[in-house]
């Protein structure tokens, strides 16, 4: 798992680095980092020597990363020239920087020197992002044409806690972080700032305490995804049973006994009015009409496409009153805000997977994803899987994970109603609740990122038996 950490866990942990170290060394290491990061970028296009780098430099430690990067790029024969935005600079690097060789540019012609630019650095805010950088018009023009922008630790604007961009924050082609990846590096819309990110190591591993956010890898993923064994049985990976579907939505229904049966479900139990459409695409599936006459499941999936009258509200009554593993979504998410008396006693596990809007409904506003999914599984005692261009999952008590393979592919109807079935089948399986929903997000976005396509939800089914299979073949 990679970890994520917040600006003040970051402080804390240089300041216990920096009483281990001489004066300056940190910085050293971090500067020399970001220069050799720049170095290859420059080399990818074209060479080293005799290119051109502007620096854009703040007033803080990060400003003093850009202008030490300065003098090691000098040393290997780069132009550099620093424009700088405030009068005051990090203690030392300035004048470590013009005895380099470094020159210093004018504001005003600012915008015309990043255009002859093969690389600039953004080193005006990074970790002490928290407003709108500034700018002035022909800056962040010339900006936003840069095609190799690198940016130290955070891009100036990007909030790196809550992920919030501001109006003019910087998009970066690559960001180089000190230490450990901030949270801001995976939380839309930050993340779509940062370009790729870079990690170099400065040593405050021992100094960092617990995690405010973890992501998973393919690794974790796929590495732990159920597998048959040699003597296993069609019940060895669990039964998933699915109250899903309408008279009027019986897509969703059959959307989400593919999801169930591609992420391999031992077998998937449906209930529900839209047993006919199921059967046709998936006769694999065991098909009711009623959830009392389902029989035995590992785990419940209630609620895509269900609806929300009478009818629909018993549906989630009587999953909800059974002693297994529920994941409630779509439409039983906006019965349950009606009745949210329905988890009270729940002693077996419940995942909730709401959207932005669906979330509002049950738990109120969004300040930002990761503190908003947290509280409310806090208040509800559930996993709560809160979707959108960054999905988080949280547990409470628990380290949420935020989920890196979003992709703007599953901005399409139905594709929520296929994750709930992939994480349908982990949970059938005996997955512990927060990491199957962990996990399926991640395979869910993967799947739609592998198309080379527009996808449709009825596309993820097969492209997820694509992946996992591919991922089994590299094993």
């Amino acid at each position: 798992m990679i970890p994520m950490y917040t600006a003040e866990q970051v402080r804390d942990a240089e300041a216990a680095r920096m009483r281990e170290v001489p004066a300056g060394s940190l910085m050293q290491q971090a500067s020399y980092g970001l220069a050799q990061v720049v170095l290859r970028l420059l080399r990818a296009s074209g060479g080293v020597y005799g290119r051109r780098v502007v620096l854009l430099v703040g007033p803080g430690g990060n400003g003093g990363d850009a202008l030490y990067a300065g003098v090691t790029l000098l040393r290997r024969g780069v132009g550099v020239e620093a424009v700088l935005l405030r009068s005051q600079t990090y203690p030392g690097a300035l004048p470590a920087f013009l005895a380099s060789g470094g020159t210093i540019g004018p504001q005003d012609e600012a915008a015309s020197a990043i255009d002859d630019a093969h690389v600039v650095i953004d080193g005006i805010a990074g970790l002490g992002s928290s407003r709108d950088v500034g700018l002035a018009e022909p800056l962040r023009v010339a900006l936003a044409r840069h095609r190799c922008i690198v940016a130290a630790d955070v891009p100036s604007g990007v909030v790196p806690d809550s992920g919030r961009a501001a109006a003019d924050a910087i998009a970066a082609h690559t960001t180089v972080t000190f230490g450990c990846f901030k949270t801001a590096h995976f939380l839309a819309p930050a993340a779509n700032h940062c370009g790729t990110v870079e990690l170099i190591d400065i040593g405050l591993a021992p100094h960092l305490s617990e995690p405010a956010a973890h992501v998973l890898s393919a690794d974790d993923v796929y590495g732990s995804w159920p597998r048959q064994a040699y003597n296993g049985d069609k019940y060895a990976l669990g039964v998933v049973a699915i109250a899903a579907g309408s008279s009027t939505y019986p897509g969703a229904a059959v959307l989400s006994v593919g999801g169930a049966l591609r992420a391999k479900a031992g077998m998937v139990r449906y209930a529900g009015e839209a047993s006919e459409p199921v059967l046709a695409a998936w006769p694999e599936a065991v098909a009711c009409s009623a959830i009392a006459d389902a029989g035995r499941a590992q785990a419940w999936i209630v609620g895509p496409g269900l609806g929300t009258d009478e009818r629909a509200e018993q549906a989630v009554r009587d999953v909800l009153a059974l002693d297994v593993t529920a994941l409630v979504d779509a439409d039983a998410i906006t019965v349950l805000a009606r009745n949210p008396e329905l988890l009270d006693g729940r002693t077996a596990p419940t995942v909730l997977t709401p959207h932005a809007g669906e979330f509002r409904r049950l738990f109120g506003d969004i300040d930002d994803p990761l503190s908003a999914a947290q509280r409310a599984a806090e208040k509800s005692g559930a996993v709560v899987l809160l979707k959108g261009p960054t999905t988080v999952i949280a547990a409470a008590g628990q380290t949420p994970f935020v989920n890196p393979t979003g992709t703007p592919q599953l901005a399409t109807a139905g594709s929520g109603d296929v994750l709930a079935g992939i994480a349908g089948a982990l949970l059938a399986a005996g997955i512990e609740p927060q990491r199957a929903a962990a996990m399926a997000a991640y395979a869910h976005g993967e799947a739609a990122a592998s198309a080379p396509y527009s996808v449709l939800a009825s596309d993820l089914p097969g492209l997820l038996r694509d992946r996992l299979e591919g991922q089994q073949c590299n094993r």
